[in-house]
């Protein structure tokens, strides 16, 4: 229940990205059940191809906590992270990931690649699939707006 709470938060980040004309992915990092950083895409915005929310929120937690290593975190993303992204995860020593829309032509967590499962890489953090059927009608909104 708890997963699907703080899905919820990046959910509202991904709204704030729509509203904007911005791909619709939200994410949150938490640590010890508090929403630590929030982002949503902003590639658009700021004209800078690695402006995705999951790295834009791993930016602000590593500011607040003063540090670059997120190991007692769990990222929470609305979409699953691209291979970008996930190399930023396994850096950054998250704990867990979280997400709900699988990425066919560009994820990174399991549908295009497993990065963040391979046993070649020194740090490989939990990953769980969590379904929230508005992230998904979200996106399907957008794309659909954009055709």
């Amino acid at each position: 229940m708890e997963h699907l709470t703080f899905l919820k938060e990046a959910l509202k980040e991904a709204k704030k990205a729509f509203s904007y004309g911005e791909v619709p992915i939200g994410s949150v990092i938490v640590k010890n059940g508090e929403v630590i950083a929030r982002a949503f895409n902003r590639k658009e915005f700021l004209q800078d191809p690695t402006a995705h929310a999951e790295l834009l929120a791993i930016r602000e937690a590593s500011l607040k906590l003063n540090s670059w290593r997120l190991e007692d975190c769990v990222l929470y993303s609305t979409v699953e992270p691209c291979f970008m992204c996930a190399g930023a995860i396994i850096q950054s020593r998250i704990k867990g990931v979280v997400y709900s829309v699988p990425d066919p032509k560009f994820g990174g967590v399991e549908s295009l690649y497993s990065l963040l499962s391979d046993s070649r890489v020194n740090h490989r953090p939990f990953v769980l699939k969590v379904e929230l059927k508005e992230a998904k009608e979200l996106l399907t909104e957008f794309f659909k707006l954009l055709r």
